[in-house]
């Protein structure tokens, strides 16, 4: 294992810790993957996060032998949905799944989420689609959560959970927190009365501003002139001038 594969690893364990920690999972209930590569690295199966190490996280590879897995331990239970999503959507380098509160009570009454909020449209659409119901780690609830992600970046799952995906774990991370808070926030606003949804329209122009929104990557430091060339021409200027000789 080289030192970018275990930073993915422990990432990987890190943010499973928070998202416990923070309140958006509990237990084992959730899991985690991230690319690395030619291969997808996933959460083990029924394993405390607390006691997880690098090396128990399972590896599986993106094409060839379907299902098959390296490591010590077996992959979580929903490793399906996870490889799938990767397989299908080469723009996804991370995926979250949790329990999350707010989250899974609208997935059990099988209710979308409307465009309640604009941060909608960080999810690439005008709501979050429920997907049907399929038991755990079934190739049929796979299929189901496909079709619910479809030009999406966050689902529910009915009476189970929600997922959601991003260009790489952190921003996977930072769109499951976004979709538990929208989870809330419109559930709150039906216990008030008929929320006010926003248009397509509004949304589309939401997400033109998101090009410069959200989750960024560093700027590159500019490039320091070189330290040769700069002592160079300090030492030109403080060279005192040679006295002209007398002589002729």
């Amino acid at each position: 294992m080289n030192r970018e594969e275990r930073l993915i690893r422990e990432n990987i364990i890190a943010k499973c810790r928070w998202m416990n920690a923070s309140g958006l999972n509990q237990g084992t209930s959730g899991n985690i993957s991230a690319r690395y590569k030619d291969r997808m690295l996933i959460t083990p199966s029924a394993t405390p996060y607390d006691s997880m190490k690098p090396e128990m996280i399972a590896a599986m590879p993106l094409e060839g032998d379907y299902g098959s897995w390296d490591g010590p331990l077996k992959p979580s239970t929903e490793w399906r949905f996870h490889l799938d999503i990767m397989r299908g959507r080469p723009d996804v380098g991370g995926v979250v799944h949790t329990h999350s509160t707010y989250a899974t009570v609208l997935a059990i009454a099988r209710k979308p989420i409307p465009a309640c909020h604009y941060m909608m449209a960080a999810f690439g659409g005008i709501d979050i689609r429920c997907a049907g119901y399929a038991r755990f780690g079934t190739a049929e609830l796979s299929e189901l959560a496909l079709e619910a992600l479809e030009g999406r970046n966050g689902c529910l799952l009915a009476n189970h959970g929600m997922i959601a995906v991003g260009a790489n774990l952190d921003k996977a991370m930072w769109l499951a927190v976004e979709l538990e808070t929208i989870a809330k926030q419109y559930y709150l606003s039906l216990a008030l009365g008929q929320p006010h949804i926003l248009g397509d329209a509004e949304i589309a122009e939401t997400a033109q501003g998101f090009s410069t929104y959200g989750l960024q990557e560093p700027k590159a430091k500019a490039a320091k002139p070189a330290k040769t060339a700069t002592k160079a021409r300090a030492a030109a200027r403080n060279k005192p001038e040679k006295k002209r000789s007398s002589k002729r």
